[in-house]
């Protein structure tokens, strides 16, 4: 790059782009440097003044790094790179001082507070800060706020850093939050007392750098140093967030985002977030067999004896629900079809064209979204079916990206241009010429699963793919399922979709598909963790284990396989999923050839070479499409409600709560509120 500069950091050269700011220049050269306003995620406010440097020939007073840029330093006088000291005793002093004034209304909460211990004013007081205090007048306190179930306030704690009024202004596109008055009297406060309207407000907890934003279902329930932390992947959507769940014995205290560029940034949904107490309720954990119309009790053996002769001589039906992991779909294919029989995973009614990987995931990836400059949305409210992925389009839109929508017009929390709501829109829109310097541009079409889910789905899909290659566009296919695209992977699919698979069926394996309404006639054998839809229809009853206790891949809705690893152990007898598949396929005499994980994840690689690339999104290429005929009906969104859209969120109470809450404020007010 030509705009690079040399910059001399305590005695180290780096070169470093001009547009970097000192405090970036300072990591890239692996210098540490305090700080508590800035956010390299969110704009600059320099308001906290904790990155104090001194410049060399400059003013003599230190200078804010975070607000200053390379490019703004003068060169030496015989133009030597400039010189930038961050641990002098200029800056020290500076460092003392800034601690000294934040710390002066700040109270003595450590003991009770629940950042104790992963507190970034408690690490900077001790590594920068004096061992005393020479304020000795009375602390001033602020009120609370109410910001919803979620998120506990402590505004006495606060900081004034306004990480939490930048994130919910830019990222989460919400304007509830600011900061009023001057001097002593400045707080950081909500509009008119108003609660949080955002699926990604758990997000300003982590953000806060003290202990004012705190979460509230987590509340005094554990310390950092007591929980077990185990890095995995969140199953609430599918964008395949990178999460950290931590335990506290065999509990799921709290869910935590980990970094990861291409996928989640460093964000999570609110359910993602808050969904553990989910885990604990309505567990299945022993198998139940019904007789008489009534479920009891049983052993495994009882129950797996039982599931094998309901099995042995029928025409059977395998379904994969939403949240399996790529092992157990691939193992209930392997034991299904060996007995004669069908699976299917597309439960919604999907048209996703089987063995065409290109058009059932896409050809794009989710970081091409922040290079985009036009984003066309087809069917699809992003807010609701992938909150992470639509405060990304927020940011690529925030940056001059021009956002487009065919389907019902609803808040995205960024400006778009409504094309229309039907069919006919679409099939206008994919007919229309593009001129050469619209192609020019990278342009994004992004499908969700409403828009393909009706009988003309794959029509739909197929105009799509028309418009991405009218466009010299890429195309994303976003799923809601997490399971979806590793079982489309590896081929848990029927010709003529769910229907085609169940017709005439006399037995239904039901692997956790609780979204499935299933007939009366057939018998239904369950397995799953969470006593709902599917277990109260189910016939016999195998407990297996949650997202969290077992070790699984998924692959996200770009076609990135990523790995969740266990985090605890399941409840009672209830078992991993693959071994039931396996312990089963011995009963009824189809034994599958692989007897622990590794073995199963052998033949499955085998079977499907592109899974072994972990964390790697594989180039797909598109098969052409049957076009068809379009139907007239409107695009209808694929998930009515945000917070119970899967068995865990179901059973979850804090989430009926947010749900019922959301459904209260959309209603339409009368005048006099």
């Amino acid at each position: 790059m030509s705009d690079l500069k040399k910059i001399i950091i305590d005695g180290k050269e780096v070169e470093v782009p001009g547009a970097m700011t000192l405090i970036q220049a300072c990591e890239v050269a692996g210098i540490e440097v305090p700080r508590f306003c800035y956010h390299e995620r969110l704009t600059i406010a320099g308001n906290c003044r904790m990155c104090l440097v001194e410049v060399v020939g400059g003013p003599p007073k230190p200078a804010a790094s975070c607000a200053m840029q390379v490019k703004d330093l003068r060169p030496g006088p015989e133009g030597q790179p400039p010189v930038v000291k961050t641990n002098s005793p200029m800056v020290k002093k500076a460092r003392e001082g800034v601690m000294e004034f934040l710390l002066i209304n700040h109270p003595l909460d450590c003991p009770i507070c629940d950042q104790g211990g992963e507190c970034d004013l408690q690490d900077q007081a001790m590594a920068y800060g004096v061992d005393f205090s020479r304020y000795r007048e009375p602390k001033r306190a602020s009120e609370d706020l109410n910001l919803g179930p979620l998120v506990e306030t402590h505004m006495t704690r606060c900081i004034s850093c306004t990480r939490c009024v930048r994130f919910t202004s830019e990222v989460a596109g919400i304007t509830q939050m600011g900061q009023t008055g001057r001097g002593e009297d400045a707080e950081i406060t909500s509009y008119l007392n108003q609660t949080l309207d955002s699926n990604l407000q758990g997000n300003i907890i982590d953000l806060c750098p003290v202990g004012a934003l705190v979460s509230k279902p987590y509340a005094f329930t554990a310390r950092p140093w007591e929980l077990t932390k185990t890095e995995s992947i969140d199953v609430m959507d599918a964008l395949g967030a990178n999460i950290r769940v931590d335990t506290k014995g065999r509990e799921v205290m709290r869910f935590l985002p980990r970094n990861h560029d291409g996928v989640n940034e460093e964000w999570i949904s609110d359910k993602s977030r808050f969904v553990w107490d989910g885990l604990r309720r309505q567990r299945l954990d022993t198998p139940y067999i019904r007789e008489n119309g009534k479920l009891r009790k049983a052993s495994w053996p009882e129950a797996l004896t039982a599931a094998a002769a309901a099995m042995t001589g029928k025409k059977i039906a395998g379904v994969v629900g939403d949240l399996a992991p790529v092992e157990a779909a691939f193992a209930l294919k392997n034991l299904i079809e060996g007995l004669g029989g069908h699976v299917e995973c597309r439960t919604d009614g999907a048209k996703l064209p089987a063995g065409n990987r290109g058009a059932y995931v896409g050809t794009a990836t989710i970081a091409d979204i922040d290079t985009a400059q036009m984003i066309q949305l087809i069917g699809i409210n992003p807010r609701t079916e992938s909150p992470v992925l639509n405060a990304r389009i927020r940011k690529a839109w925030s940056r001059g990206a021009q956002i487009g929508l065919v389907g019902e017009a609803v808040d995205l929390t960024y400006e778009y241009a409504h094309v229309g709501t039907d069919r006919a829109a679409l099939e206008k829109l994919s007919g229309q010429t593009i001129s050469d310097e619209t192609k020019a541009k990278p342009t994004l079409v992004i499908v969700g699963q409403g828009a393909i889910a009706e009988a003309d789905g794959e029509a739909v899909l197929a105009h799509a793919f028309k418009l991405a290659e009218n466009s010299n566009s890429k195309v994303l296919i976003l799923h809601t399922a997490a399971s979806r695209v590793g079982a489309m992977d590896v081929g848990a699919v029927t010709t003529g979709g769910l229907s085609a698979a169940l017709d005439g069926a006399e037995v239904v394996y039901n692997l956790g598909a609780d979204e499935v309404d299933i007939a009366a006639g057939p018998v239904v054998i369950y397995q799953g963790s969470h006593g709902d839809r599917g277990a109260h229809r189910a016939d016999i009853i195998l407990p297996a284990a949650a997202y969290t206790e077992e070790n699984g891949l998924f692959v996200n809705t770009e076609g990135r396989p990523q790995l969740a690893m266990r985090a605890g152990f399941a409840p009672g007898e209830a078992k991993e999923n693959w071994a039931i598949l396996r312990a089963l396929s011995a009963e009824v005499g189809q034994v599958l050839p692989y007897d622990s994980l590794a073995q199963l994840r052998t033949a499955m690689i085998r079977a499907v070479p592109h899974l072994a690339q972990i964390d790697q999104v594989p180039v797909n290429q598109v098969q052409p499409l049957n076009a068809g005929k379009l139907g007239t009906a409107t695009f209808r969104p694929a998930v009515p409600d945000f917070y119970l859209t899967n068995p865990i969120a179901r059973a979850s109470a804090l989430m009926a709560e947010l749900s019922a809450a959301a459904k209260v404020r959309s209603q339409t007010r009368i005048e006099a509120e």
